[in-house]
């Protein structure tokens, strides 16, 4: 009899961590302010608790193909959900959740009526742009300035970041003049550097259809499917539109 409670105890000690482990998401840099409001809602809804892993969707997709344990996937736009999907990282085909908007920000006064002609002056000696190979920001930045056909000329003004993260913090302590970003960095509430912004005419860029994947380890959890569920919810729906997301 004491060995078989030892042996059910051992057995409780093993299992249980998987169930008692909080949520781990990927969380793509542009939704760093949005999903600390999303966490606190869940939480409050379910009692729920999520992880948070924020990167650029480039890098936590390399992550999620090397073993990196997260649950869901929340990308900056729908290439990377998709490739894991169909290399079988996936337990659900990707769904978008939001379309997000490209922006050019400052922290100085510059003007943006004709910001094409801002950027070719000598006022402007830096320009932050995410790496566009891994940040769907950058990437739709560099098709915005292609379409303009500034790109060139402006290319020894660009400094490049790893992910939104990084090109906020160039902004919004003057490391830079300019910068191109998420409409959300203006749209947090709990920001307190004062910014100028414009946003980009959509036209200019592929849309940014940000994408949201169940993983494989998420696939049996349903605290997983919970959260799936509740960004395709209302009330995640009203919380990305404050912060300047679409949402069809």
């Amino acid at each position: 009899m004491k060995q078989i409670k030892i042996l059910f105890v051992a057995c409780f000690i093993m299992i249980s961590p998987v169930f008692g482990q909080n949520l781990k998401v990927a969380v793509a840099a542009n939704l760093q302010a949005v999903i600390k409001v999303l966490q606190s809602d869940f939480k409050s809804k379910t009692g729920i608790t999520i992880e948070p892993i924020i990167g650029s969707s480039g890098n936590l997709s390399t992550q999620v193909k090397n073993g990196a344990p997260y649950d869901v996937f929340l990308s900056a736009d729908m290439t990377f959900p998709e490739m894991l999907f169909k290399d079988g990282f996936s337990a659900k085909k990707p769904v978008v959740y939001a379309q997000g908007s490209l922006i050019i920000c400052s922290s100085q006064n510059i003007g943006f009526d004709n910001w094409e002609r801002v950027l070719l002056t000598e006022r402007i000696k830096k320009i932050a742009i995410a790496n566009p190979a891994i940040a769907p920001y950058g990437k739709a930045a560099d098709e915005a300035l292609k379409a303009k056909g500034i790109l060139d000329d402006i290319k020894n003004k660009v400094v490049t970041g790893e992910s939104i993260t990084q090109i906020n913090t160039y902004i919004t302590t003057g490391v830079v003049e300019v910068g191109f970003t998420t409409q959300a960095l203006v749209k947090d509430p709990a920001a307190k550097t004062i910014l100028y912004w414009k946003v980009i005419n959509p036209k200019l860029y592929a849309p940014i259809e940000q994408g949201m994947v169940l993983l494989k380890k998420g696939a049996n959890n349903p605290d997983a499917e919970k959260f799936y569920q509740y960004i395709l919810s209302p009330a995640a729906k009203a919380i990305f539109e404050k912060f300047g997301y679409k949402i069809n």
